[in-house]
């Protein structure tokens, strides 16, 4: 298969990938929702620089090291499920608290800033993702591949990750969506934190599993 093919065929592999429901999918719509649209975008740039994250790592054949290291696999994955319960944990307990959105400009860098960071941990959450990055690259790259792949291959990964999620966001930050949050809100985060715990949950007891 010729390397620009083989581009595009794991660029499609991955854009399936990230339209599929996950904890990005739910903090993104959260984020755009409950916040703002420039929060949602900014957590979509985080997700991009998420999934740029993993594609180096795939580049990098890190993913082979992952899966022959089982220790440092399963710590990866109970920290990655900590952090999903932490965030579940966060939704359940500020679901019936009331937004208050600053409109100080400082407050608001800062807002983006945690909605970039905290998108980008998300997405990082679950180590399964360097495995499916890895497969992704084995199954359409050779086994050696130019330097220019890096130069082409990863800024495309973070445009279709983060293009996705600004797409998210800029549906979700409408006003029907925004009003209908607001209504439902308790129920909108529990679910989301429900959401996020058991997808942790499944990371710890596929830890435990070995």
């Amino acid at each position: 298969m010729e390397l620009p093919v083989a581009i595009v065929s794991i660029l499609g592999s991955i854009a399936v990938g990230a339209a599929s429901p996950g904890p990005s999918f739910v903090f993104v719509t959260r984020t755009a929702i409950a916040q703002s649209r420039l929060d949602g975008v900014a957590a979509a740039i985080g997700m991009g620089a998420g999934g740029m994250f993993y594609g180096a790592l795939g580049l990098l054949g890190v993913q082979a090291v992952l899966a022959q290291a089982e220790f440092l696999y399963m710590v990866m994955k109970i920290t990655g499920g900590l952090y999903l319960l932490w965030l579940a944990i966060c939704l359940w307990r500020t679901a019936r608290s009331q937004i208050v959105i600053s409109s100080q400009s400082h407050e608001h860098s800062r807002s983006l800033c945690r909605s970039f960071l905290m998108a980008a941990a998300t997405q990082m959450s679950n180590p399964k993702a360097a495995i499916v990055y890895g497969s992704i690259f084995a199954a359409f790259l050779p086994a050696q591949v130019p330097l220019w792949t890096f130069a082409v291959l990863l800024p495309a990964i973070f445009l279709v990750e983060a293009g996705w999620y600004t797409l998210v966001a800029i549906i979700f930050s409408a006003n029907r969506p925004r009003k209908a949050y607001l209504h439902w809100k308790d129920w909108f985060d529990r679910t989301a934190g429900v959401v996020m715990g058991a997808l942790g949950l499944r990371l710890l007891i596929g830890a435990s599993r070995g």
